[in-house]
């Protein structure tokens, strides 16, 4: 009787070990998805970002995705796309996905526009917790040189920024209050961005390598750069595959395979390429002008 008591404790306490496997294994979630929207956007507008959250939800269910909303209302997460210095928001978003504790185990991210590049940012500056995939939506990850089709609600507020960078996007005081000088890459003027430059060239490692960037970076699973090939709104276009236009002129372009970015290998890129991690992807249409078939099927992929 002791032996067959014995026999029952041992069958149940594996029994209960295999049930407790199985339902780990059963209700292992999705990872999470972070996004961040473009300029003139907000984290909740429903004709974009909301609507995409409510897609990747209906397509992934159970998915947690958190729209990021810099400040604290949507006016104010608006005004901020314009407005706040980049390397404030970066911090801003870096603070609230180490204190989200849906995200301890980690993230995947998707930048918009603009919100491409400050996600890559949070990639390589904060790796607690960790980003697995990054999507860039049409990012402009070596800058831009020209303000063709400001987007946003107000042109007045997009004919005031061009005329600032125009006049003069190195200058301190637009550095630090205007979005979009702190990616303005002028190739004509190479060694004032490299100095001025205060979020682009730092994390684009113009002035000095960052160690920590680099291996931050490199640790993503995947990063994935989506190109709009009939793209209105980024000047040059390339940007969003890490291309730009060759030292010194403002004509012909150059590929990221073919720029010393790649080359010297500062960010890792060449690393992520060589191992099969950095995806370049098409879609033939205007800026962030998808269809949610294109979307499902491209992109959907590397958030499941």
């Amino acid at each position: 009787m002791v032996l067959l008591a014995a026999f029952r404790f041992l069958a149940a306490c594996c029994l209960m070990l295999l049930c407790g496997t199985s339902w780990a294994s059963s209700n292992a979630t999705t990872l999470p998805l972070v996004m961040w929207h473009g300029m003139g956007d907000s984290c909740c507008n429903p004709l974009s970002m909301g609507s995409i959250k409510k897609m990747v939800e209906n397509e992934v269910p159970g998915i947690y995705v958190l729209s990021l909303m810099i400040g604290k209302s949507v006016l104010q997460d608006t005004e901020n796309g314009f407005f706040m210095d980049v390397n404030e928001q970066v911090s801003f978003a870096c603070d609230l996905l180490a204190k989200d504790p849906k995200l301890k185990e980690g993230f995947n991210a998707m930048g918009f526009s603009q919100g491409s590049q400050f996600l890559r940012a949070v990639a390589q500056r904060c790796p607690d917790p960790p980003m697995r995939n990054l999507i860039s939506v049409g990012g402009q990850h070596q800058g831009v040189y020209g303000l063709p089709r400001c987007p946003g609600e107000s042109s007045h507020i997009c004919d005031w920024i061009r005329k600032e960078l125009n006049s003069g996007a190195y200058t301190a005081a637009i550095q630090k209050h205007l979005v979009q000088a702190q990616y303005w890459h002028d190739p004509l003027n190479d060694d004032l961005y490299k100095k001025y430059s205060l979020f682009l060239a730092d994390i684009n490692q113009e002035r000095a390598i960052n160690e920590t960037y680099r291996k931050n970076l490199m640790s993503l699973n995947k990063f994935v750069l989506v190109k709009f090939l009939q793209d209105s709104v980024v000047d040059p276009v390339e940007s969003e595959w890490f291309g730009f236009y060759k030292p010194g002129q403002a004509e012909e372009l150059e590929a990221l395979q073919d720029s010393a970015l790649y080359k010297e290998d500062r960010l890792g890129l060449a690393a992520l390429d060589s191992a099969g991690k950095l995806v370049f992807l098409a879609s033939d249409g205007d800026h962030l002008q998808f269809t949610k078939e294109w979307f499902i099927e491209n992109l959907l992929p590397f958030i499941r």
